[in-house]
């Protein structure tokens, strides 16, 4: 897929993506703003590569380069698509509630709604936790052997991924807490503190490598 810009960088549609989260509407929320801010990362840390690529300068990042690249289109709408499904399973969780409970089946039919979409609304930022994990195990090589003049369009970007992962980790934590199954969430609650520790190392790794190339204190 070609990525062009078309129109001014800050166009009609972004201004609609914009206006849409700081409506009075709960979605799109905190989950569906994680994913579009890893797209960002994701878009960063490929235009850091194409700087990168090509370069006998740089040829020692050639190979990582190339697998960020080669990416790059998938993982941006793999990012908008957990964006949409965010706010779907929302939108569902906020249905169920909104069920009948007039008799016993209906209660259980409702309960059971409401735990499979509860479940689905906390498992899509799950998945973003694990895309913006993966995007900075790439950024840690890039850190290490990318454009000297793009690092900190880089660390920018491992930023953004370290923040994308964070907020979700909000998010799975808030939807596991208004349902009551001590195994399941213990075994969830186990990969965010998992995913959260592995984000926090990477980007503290590669602020670590950037500043030490740059020279900075």
């Amino acid at each position: 897929m070609s990525w062009r810009l078309v129109g001014d960088l800050v166009n009609v549609g972004y201004q609609d993506v914009l206006r849409s989260i700081s409506s009075s509407n709960p979605t799109p929320g905190g989950g569906s703003v994680s994913a579009l801010i890893l797209s960002h990362a994701h878009s960063l840390a490929t235009m850091v590569s194409r700087f990168t690529i090509g370069r006998d300068k740089w040829s020692d990042g050639q190979n990582i380069a190339e697998k960020i690249i080669s990416k790059s289109d998938e993982n941006i709408e793999t990012s908008l698509r957990l964006a949409k499904e965010d706010a779907l399973a929302f939108d569902s969780v906020m249905n169920s509630y909104r069920l009948p409970k007039d008799t016993d089946e209906l209660k259980r039919t409702r309960n059971e709604a409401i735990f499979d979409s509860t479940m689905k609304a906390a498992s899509v930022p799950l998945e973003i936790m694990h895309e913006a994990s993966s995007l900075l195990d790439d950024i840690v090589d890039l850190a290490k052997f990318g454009n000297l003049n793009a690092l900190t369009d880089l660390l920018g970007s491992a930023e953004l991924a370290h923040t994308s992962c964070k907020i979700a980790s909000f998010n799975v934590r808030i939807n596991l807490d208004s349902i009551n199954t001590a195994d399941l969430n213990e075994d969830i609650n186990a990969q965010v503190l998992e995913l959260s520790s592995i984000s926090q190392e990477r980007f503290g790794l590669i602020e670590q490598i950037i500043m030490e190339r740059l020279q900075w204190k």
